[in-house]
Parts: C-alpha cells; sequence; structure tokens
C-alpha cells in the first residue's frame, strides 16, 4: 500500500526504481512512494482528483537532463491547484521513474495508465523511450505529451509534441552555420549517442547537406553509446577532419556524456572559432556542471533559452527558482530553467485549456479540443498547437555559450514555425 506523508526534497531526486510521487492539490506536494513491486488490480479512480502522470529518469544516464522536468511538472501542477485546479478537481501527480531504461517506460507507461488510472502522461526525454511508450498509449488510448526536440518521422494521434521537429531546429540550425553569420561551414562532423534520434536526424541532415553542394568527402559521421565519457580520441579525430576547411561540429550527444565531451573540447583548446559546436541536446541544465569559460562562442539551437527577455519568461523563471527554493531541491539558489522545461509548461498548461474546453478529461474529446490552443509561452511567442499535425508552431532560437553557463540568443525567428512531422529530405 501507498503511504502518505510530507514533501521530503531528497526522495524526488533519489526515487528508487519503481518509486512513485504524489503531488495532491494542496500548498505543497504530498508524497506516495512504494518500495514494492506496484500492485496488479487496477487501482480504484479517485472522485475529488484529477490524476496526471509524470514519466521521467530520475536516475541513470539521462537523469541530468529529466529530473528538471519532473520538477518543472510538479510546479506547474502547484499553480494549477492553486489556481482552482481543473474542472473544479485538483490535479494529483504519479510520478514514476524508468531510470533510463527503455523498456520499462512502456511499463511505467502501462501502469501508469491502467492501474493508476491516469488522464494524460507527461514525459520522456530520448526518442527511444517515446518509442518505447507509443504503442502502449495507442493500444489503450492513453495521451502523452512529449516535450524535447525529435527526429520527425512519426506522427501520433495518441501523442502531443511539444518539442521541435527537424524544420524547427536541426535544419534551421545548419543553415545558420553555412551563413556568413554563422561562419560559412563547409564540413561538418555528424556526432551523436547511437540512438533513433541522432542518427534519424543526421540521415537528414546528410541529404540536406548534400542538396547544398555539400560532397560526402566533407562529411564525417560518428556514434557513441548512452553514458559514453571518454572523447579524447573522438576530438583528435574531429581536429584531423576539420583542417584545411572551414569545419562545424553538429552534436546529437545526449544526456551525461555531454558533459565529458565538451570537457575534451576544453581540455583540448578546441575554440569556438575554430570549431564551432552547434548542439541540439545541450542547454542550460546540462551546462551547470561545467566549466564554461572554454566553451565561450559554441552553440546551441533552441526554441527557447532561460536568457530570453519578455515579461513571460521572467514570471516563468521567478516561479522556477521559488519553487526551487520552497522545496530545497538540490543548488536551489543556482537553478536554471531551459527549452525542454519550457515545453513541459506549456504542454501541461495546453492540456489544462484544452480540459476545460471539452468539459472532460476523456482522451478522445481533449484530442479535439487541443486543436489550434495557444499559449503565451516564457519564449515570448505564441505556440499554436497544429489543428491537424499534433505539433506545435515554435520559433527557432540560436544561442552562444557564454562564460556563466547561460547563452547569447544570436538568432531568431520573427514568428513561430508549423513543424514538419515527415522530412522533405528524406522518404516517409
Amino acid at each position: 500500500m501507498m503511504m502518505q506523508q510530507k514533501l521530503i526534497s531528497k526522495s524526488l531526486f533519489t526515487a528508487t526504481l519503481l518509486a512513485s510521487i504524489t503531488l495532491a492539490g494542496c500548498s505543497k506536494p504530498a508524497e506516495k512512494s512504494e518500495a514494492t513491486q506496484p500492485e496488479t488490480k487496477a487501482a480504484a479512480p479517485s472522485g475529488d482528483t484529477i490524476k496526471v502522470g509524470i514519466l521521467h529518469s530520475l536516475s541513470g544516464t539521462m537523469a541530468i537532463s529529466e529530473t528538471s522536468l519532473k520538477d518543472t511538472a510538479l510546479m506547474a501542477i502547484n499553480e494549477i491547484n492553486a489556481n482552482g485546479g481543473v474542472l473544479g478537481k485538483k490535479l494529483e501527480a504519479v510520478v514514476v521513474d524508468p531510470a533510463s531504461d527503455w523498456p520499462l517506460f512502456a511499463e511505467r507507461a502501462r501502469q501508469l495508465i491502467t492501474q493508476d488510472k491516469v488522464a494524460v502522461i507527461f514525459g520522456a526525454w530520448t526518442s527511444v523511450s517515446r518509442k518505447s511508450v507509443l504503442p502502449v498509449v495507442e493500444e489503450l488510448n492513453g495521451l502523452m505529451f512529449y516535450p524535447v526536440q525529435y527526429e520527425g518521422q512519426e506522427q501520433s494521434k495518441n501523442i502531443f509534441y511539444t518539442g521541435a521537429a527537424p524544420n524547427q531546429q536541426a535544419i534551421p540550425a545548419v543553415e545558420y552555420l553555412m551563413s556568413e553569420e554563422g561562419g560559412n561551414a563547409e564540413r561538418f562532423v555528424l556526432l551523436g549517442t547511437d540512438y533513433v534520434y541522432p542518427r534519424t536526424t543526421n540521415k537528414i541532415l546528410r541529404a540536406f547537406l548534400k542538396s547544398k553542394g555539400i560532397a560526402e568527402s566533407d562529411i564525417m559521421e560518428e556514434y557513441t553509446p548512452f553514458g559514453h565519457s571518454n572523447y579524447q580520441t573522438i576530438v583528435g579525430n574531429v581536429k584531423k577532419f576539420a583542417a584545411g576547411k572551414k569545419t562545424a561540429v553538429i552534436s546529437t550527444i545526449n544526456g551525461d556524456s555531454n558533459v565529458p565531451f565538451y570537457r575534451e573540447l576544453g581540455n583540448q583548446g578546441i575554440k569556438a572559432s575554430d570549431i564551432p559546436v552547434m548542439a541540439f541536446s545541450v542547454g542550460e541544465e546540462e551546462l551547470r556542471g561545467i566549466d564554461t569559460k572554454p566553451l565561450v562562442g559554441h552553440l546551441a539551437a533552441w526554441n527557447y533559452f532561460m536568457t530570453a527577455k519578455n515579461p513571460a519568461n521572467t514570471q516563468f523563471t521567478d516561479k522556477y527558482k521559488k519553487f526551487a527554493v520552497e522545496y530545497k531541491l538540490p543548488n536551489a539558489a543556482k537553478v536554471v530553467t531551459n527549452d525542454p522545461m519550457e515545453a513541459t509548461y506549456v504542454g501541461i498548461n495546453m492540456w489544462k485549456q484544452a480540459v476545460e474546453k471539452a468539459g472532460s478529461t476523456e482522451v478522445d474529446k481533449v484530442r479535439e479540443a487541443m486543436a489550434g490552443q495557444t499559449f503565451a509561452a516564457p519564449s515570448g511567442y505564441t505556440l499554436k498547437m497544429d489543428e491537424t499535425n499534433h505539433h506545435l508552431h515554435k520559433p527557432v532560437m540560436i544561442g552562444e555559450i557564454r562564460g556563466d553557463g547561460q547563452f547569447d540568443i544570436v538568432y531568431k525567428t520573427p514568428t513561430a514555425i508549423k513543424a514538419e512531422p515527415w522530412s522533405p529530405y528524406i522518404p516517409k
């Protein structure tokens, strides 16, 4: 049986494999934990709350990135509950830790839908974890909001994609590197973690580069496993490849491998002025534990940066800082916000709006009500859920790493861009 108790902050970050953390509709989260296997019988739905699933790795190689998304979700739920909840009911978050184990994402998603009876799931980071969940939510007609950029080539009626498709991040980033402003790159290193997102994205980018006249000999492609820590040889090979032509690195390295990769760049003295690195999975959270002074000028492409200057972002960052202090999150005084956190926040609020429009949490009704939903996002743009393809219209931003681990925004689109779930550069 689950036991309710007052939140103990550290437990949110030391959740065991099967831990479940519940946020009740009160001023502070309440915690439920389970030390044993989940009950096999279906849990009775709560009559006075709406259960919301939070499916993020709080341990393992992806915890460095995903833990903050769980915290953002809890903050958003707290905020919604403080403003009266949804349909007159408080939201109750059920947090599970798949521990960076991709098959376990499917198991935990099934648990959330069939046992915990959640109305919606917010979660996953990697495409391999999303693809693990995909058949489960389609089989059970569940609903998941996915908050991170991905490789495209997918469109499910049971998933809303609140991160970027390739045309909202990867393609514009490479176009920037090829431009005069971005350094006129002529040679490209496609360096990623070995799973579906980097490989598919790089397949798209390789075709795009060839369409722009880049020769096969001017493209280097290499992958490393999750959790890889020794980048000495790879970075040395990048230096050799870059000899003679202006070269840029496109990094789809994910999770905690970013730390040793960026450290090795610094160790080998690779400056942005020599070989700029454009990252797609490195934001403020990943840079927080790195000495960023040797990395000044390297780039990242996202749809949001913490340094975006607008009233909505001021409110968002202030709220998160207060939440971190109140719940004694690790490094509470130095917490940062990033793109997937913003996407999480937008997704939860859009779902709330859709539920209220539908007058129900029933998946089919919410799905219909999501079409065309808008939200004034911390990015400073009003984002819209496309009426036909389950993807957000999002701005493109490119930032340069600063010495303090934040980003100077050097490029942004004037308006939000409609997503292309299916890339025109590779077969559907």
